[in-house]
């Protein structure tokens, strides 16, 4: 192993000295895995593999035949050697990052953060955009501890251990409760909400404490310093930025912020029931005063928070190995001495105070509604103004796609909050006679989910119309695509039906269009609702027509099931993905696409695996083109593509002049240049083209995620080969007696198209000699 190891980063065991004659004779195809994953010995196409370099997450492959490929070059003339990265082991490796799944808003509204829209000259309007992606993950932090001092709190602590009826029937909170305990120590109110205090302060610690962890495990590897070459310059995509892939700082601050930010939110649950009693005519004069410098110590560190947050965010020019070490450690352990300082206050004793209705969820969830919806609507205003700049036709919404998702971000984190409220509280009391229950806007926001679903039925009934009409059209294309063979009616609609189906994605921004409009839409009705009436939809409607006090029912019931159907089954797919490895790689699906990008806005995201993923395949690049100087063919599938135009733009320019891309089913202008216009916009993807010394990319019709590149100007529309036949053959052939398959976004090394287009492309690489070694850092990662 070690010796394999050597002869990989040296090139081989003569190290660097190869000679040109060598490095003309050998050349490297570094193959990279997209979505899910695989194994290398499927990858290389052989049974025995070696690992080369790297670790049990991610590591370099290569068949055990070809370990020392680089002493006998005359071996493979005719093709190159394989290598194999493999990195899926980031993304879906064991059952704990099945998990993730209760930080999917968090990740969701970090995709916003990429998603604006392309601007030059405007650095002050794109920071306010990014600012407000920060303000809106931080609402989002608050909303989650929120919801953890509902449940904890409020319903088990203050409404379930006040009400005797409510503590006799769940005899593990009989200590908690006045009656039941005969006047215990813990009975008194603030010691209740005191000691119920750890469970959302526990829920805010595991964040900071997973969020730190998964940075040391993924995020913390340096990508290696270079000094600039004569003739490099800024180019159109921050991905080319040295710092790029390495946020610690920001990821540090950030992740110091949001957990002072849970922890004020703890201490102001805690605080604030005391501090109302204390207010009342006559209350303690001590204890009102120590209320209201509690209160006012509360809302600095609040500020303070606000104001981190909005202090600038990456530094991607260089590598910023700094730490701001005030911020990163100081401010969370000035929220946790205020919690402290709150527990004791509340858990003072009180004589006379008895808890009786809800704590003041009400006021606290409506303005963290509020404020979201006018996040969302100013990063709409924002985006629109950058894209007017610099319009971009396939930008998606016009670049309206930030917002969008922000707004989905925001739904999900309500959706998941009220759900956990509404399940506990029917647990704690299911007739809803014995305790009040959530906050009247939960139940709201509860009662808009079957409008919602109706909008998602509608949207889905136009899609099956526009397949189908789309397959009906694709029916003579399939059988233009394959003349002179006997055409088959059946094989024909199945082709022509997978064609209509991977064609829906196109459609992708008009179901999220509409699904981020009419939440808003529908979220700023709830808050209204609640605020106007301050009381259920139900009771509201009562006195109104029939009709319409039933449909208010109606919808406040259904709602209330479908909210907590939806969290119950969201858990139970996280439990089975724990123990399930084919639902583990299903869920690892989704974190390929999602956490492809630094955690720039919210640090308790799921960890950026590219922050490894694309230093490993600079180095290794760097590495072989300097030992060598051979030729090197980076063939990227589906995700693997979008990390191998990572790790080109990493490349310094001379280094980058003797590669070539080979992608396939990539997603790089089809998913990324539409819905990240910034940084793989025509102009990056243009540029990436000319720096790289040739680029060629296949799909299909039939896959659903890849697509054309579709570059203009120079030599643009040769990247793109013709579409790729799928089926290979139409019927039984005497190539194909058996019917070949529709394989869709899979398997396109075994199309023929494959091997020849790599043929030429390492034909058109010109091999150049290998400079002297002096040390056994790259010059270029």
């Amino acid at each position: 192993m070690e010796r394999a190891q050597e002869q990989a980063s040296t090139g081989g065991p003569g190290g660097s000295g190869g000679t040109a004659e060598r490095a003309g004779e050998t050349a490297l195809e570094l193959l990279v895995h997209g979505v899910g994953g695989t194994t290398p010995q499927e990858m290389l196409n052989d049974p025995r593999t070696v690992r080369i370099t790297g670790d049990d997450t991610a590591a370099v492959f290569r068949r055990a035949d070809d370990v020392d490929a680089e002493d006998t070059p005359g071996r493979r003339r005719d093709e190159p050697v394989p290598e194999a990265y493999v990195w899926c082991n980031l993304t879906s490796g064991n059952g704990i990052r099945a998990l993730w799944l209760l930080l999917l808003p968090f990740m969701v509204v970090n995709l916003a953060h990429w998603m604006r829209p392309t601007a030059h000259g405007r650095r002050r309007t794109v920071r306010l955009y990014g600012l407000l992606v920060r303000l809106t993950a931080l609402t989002l932090t608050v909303l989650l501890v929120a919801a953890a001092c509902e449940v904890a709190l409020d319903l088990a602590a203050w409404q379930c251990a006040g009400t005797t009826a409510c503590a006799d029937r769940h005899s593990w909170l009989g200590f908690l409760s006045p009656t039941v305990s005969d006047g215990g120590w813990w009975s008194a109110p603030g010691r209740r909400l005191a000691l119920a205090a750890a469970v959302p302060t526990a829920l805010t610690v595991l964040l900071w404490y997973l969020s730190r962890r998964t940075w040391n495990d993924y995020e913390s590897h340096t990508p290696a310093a270079r000094a600039p070459e004569p003739e490099e310059e800024s180019g159109p995509t921050a991905l080319a930025r040295p710092g790029f892939w390495y946020g610690r700082r920001l990821v540090a601050r950030l992740r110091a912020a949001h957990t002072a930010a849970g922890l004020v939110t703890v201490a102001a649950a805690v605080g604030s029931a005391a501090a109302r009693h204390d207010r009342e005519p006559g209350g303690p004069a001590v204890l009102d005063l120590l209320g209201l410098l509690l209160e006012a110590a509360l809302a600095a560190c609040a500020l303070a928070v606000v104001w981190v947050v909005c202090r600038r965010g990456r530094s991607e020019n260089r590598l910023d190995r700094e730490l701001d070490e005030r911020q990163v450690r100081r401010l969370p352990l000035a929220a946790l001495v205020l919690l402290a300082l709150t527990v004791l206050y509340a858990g003072w004793e009180r004589p006379g105070w008895r808890s009786e209705g809800r704590l003041p969820g009400d006021t606290t969830f409506g303005a963290i509604a509020l404020v979201q919806g006018l996040l969302v609507i100013c990063l709409a205003a924002v985006a629109h103004a950058l894209h007017r700049t610099d319009p971009d036709r396939r930008a998606v919404l016009r670049g309206l796609g930030g917002p969008a998702v922000a707004m989905l971000a925001c739904a999900l984190g309500g959706v998941m909050s009220g759900g956990v409220s509404q399940r506990v509280a029917d647990w704690l009391d299911g007739t809803g006679t014995v305790i009040a229950g959530p906050p009247v806007l939960l139940t709201w926001q509860a009662s808009v989910i079957p409008p919602l679903l109706v909008v998602l039925l509608g949207l889905a009934g136009w899609l099956a119309r526009r397949a189908w009409r789309l397959a009906r059209e694709e029916r003579d294309a399939v059988a233009r695509d394959y003349p002179g063979e006997l055409q088959d009616r059946g094989r024909t609609r199945r082709i022509a039906y997978t064609r209509a189906m991977a064609s829906l994605t196109d459609r992708g921004p008009r179901v999220v269009a509409v699904v981020s409009g009419v939440t808003l839409l529908l979220g700023a009705g709830a808050l209204v609702g609640a605020l106007v009436t301050d009381r259920t939809p139900g009771e509201a409607a009562r006195g109104t027509h029939p009709v319409v006090h039933g449909a208010a029912e109606t919808a406040e019931a259904l709602g209330s099931w479908l909210i907590g159907l939806g969290f119950i089954l969201f858990v139970t797919w996280g439990r089975r993905a724990y123990k399930d490895a084919a639902a583990r790689r299903t869920i690892g699906i989704l974190w390929d696409v999602g956490t492809f990008w630094p955690r720039a806005a919210h640090p308790f995201a799921p960890p950026c695996y590219a922050e490894r993923a694309v230093p490993d395949l600079t180095w290794r690049i760097a590495t072989w083109t300097r030992a060598t100087g051979g030729r090197l063919v980076i063939s990227g599938h589906s995700q693997g593509s979008v990390l191998a135009a990572a790790a080109a733009w990493q490349l310094a320019p001379s280094a980058r002049r003797r590669v070539a891309l080979l992608t396939y089913g990539s997603p790089l202008e089809r998913l990324y240049g539409r819905w990240f216009p910034a940084h793989f916009g025509p102009a990056a993807l243009g540029s990436l083209h000319r720096e790289v010394d040739c680029w060629r990319n296949l799909y299909r019709l039939t896959d659903p995620i890849g697509g054309p590149v579709r570059l203009s100007g120079d030599g643009g529309p040769d990247v793109d080969h013709a579409p790729l036949k799928d089926p290979l053959a139409h019927g039984r052939t005497a190539r194909l007696p058996l019917p070949a398959p529709i394989l869709g976004h899979s398997d396109y090394r075994a199309d023929p198209v494959f091997a020849e287009e790599r043929h030429r492309l390492l034909g058109r690489l010109t091999p150049a000699v290998p400079p002297p070694r002096e040390s056994p850092e790259p010059p270029a990662a």
